[in-house]
């Protein structure tokens, strides 16, 4: 993650090189994300997520996907 940055809902993450998704839900410390147009599925390597968007920057850009 992102300089020790732990991903909360709402935030944008790359989870592979040019891949990202928004975290949905964490439940029981599981974080779960969407891709556009995808259905949620649970980050298979959570310590590897990099946040690029916080959720504030995603609302203020109007990207609310």
């Amino acid at each position: 993650m992102s300089l020790g940055q732990r991903p909360e809902v709402g935030d944008e993450v790359e989870y592979g090189l040019g891949r990202r998704a928004v975290v949905t839900d964490i439940r029981k410390g599981v974080i779960y994300l969407r891709g556009r147009g995808s259905r949620e599925w649970p980050a298979e390597e959570p310590a590897a997520l990099t946040v690029s968007r916080t959720r504030a920057e995603r609302i203020a850009a109007d990207d609310a996907w």
